[in-house]
């Protein structure tokens, strides 16, 4: 039984998420239907992942196991046929028997599109998130840097996903902007349920004055989500980049 690893690419408007769900339409869910009548035989795809709602994603991984004797680089020509146009199979390869999109994932970076301005743009759509009120970006700045580091993430999570421990590593948090849209990048071993966009709330209230960027340290250590920022619309969000032993770690190189 082979093990084949997927490079995809997917606009999330249309989808209920990433995770398979009994009533709504999901990326995992018409991924596994194209996948399946490419190989003749039901198939399941497990994600790097959880994304939500309205979430999208520039480079996803995930893995199912076949038979079937489709050569790896062929497989993207032949799924993307049967998959609709906002999703796409970037790159295939034969991976490691052992190798699970989920489990073996070193680390993630996602990004967050702010569109900071007073005129919102009709062709930015579902695919940034619309801000005319003014953020201050020194403060953004500083208030990223304040999340490096291994800290108890717990006051930037909403409940609803189980986890052992809620302890994770922020390698970088970086606001950068270019003409009037604002990206954040936040990478980490691993990423709790709405951290990315707590994150980012948190970054917004700093930048107009509803905490400081020396106040989030503290913060982290109560644990409290009451004190910090809000969960940010999920539209301006995408997994960027996922990190992987090799071989799989070349297919997200480039």
């Amino acid at each position: 039984m082979r093990n084949i690893a997927l490079k995809l690419r997917y606009e999330g408007t249309a989808y209920h998420g990433w995770q398979v769900q009994k009533t709504e339409i999901t990326v995992c869910e018409t991924v596994q239907r194209a996948l399946s009548e490419v190989c003749g035989h039901e198939v399941k795809v497990t994600g790097c992942g959880r994304t939500d709602a309205g979430v999208h994603a520039l480079n996803y991984c995930a893995n199912f196991r076949t038979d079937c004797r489709i050569p790896a680089d062929r497989i993207p020509y032949a799924v993307n046929t049967r998959l609709p146009k906002d999703i796409a199979v970037l790159e295939a390869m034969d991976a490691p028997d052992d190798f699970n999109s989920i489990g073996s994932c070193i680390k993630k970076e996602y990004i967050y599109k702010i569109h900071n301005s007073d005129i919102r743009d009709p062709f930015l759509q579902n695919r940034v998130c619309f801000y005319p009120s003014h953020l201050d970006m020194d403060m953004m700045k500083r208030a990223g840097r304040a999340f490096e580091g291994t800290h108890d993430f717990a006051a930037v999570r909403s409940l609803g996903t189980e986890t052992k421990t809620t302890v994770r590593t922020v390698y970088h948090c970086i606001a950068e902007k270019t003409d009037d849209i604002i990206t954040v990048s936040v990478c980490a071993d691993g990423f709790l349920y709405n951290m990315a966009r707590a994150i980012v709330g948190t970054m917004v209230y700093a930048s107009y004055g509803k905490l400081l960027p020396e106040d989030i340290p503290g913060l982290l250590e109560k644990g409290d989500r009451r004190l910090t920022g809000p969960t940010m619309p999920p539209q301006g969000l995408y997994l960027n980049r996922v990190w992987y032993p090799e071989p799989v770690n070349g297919m997200f190189e480039h």
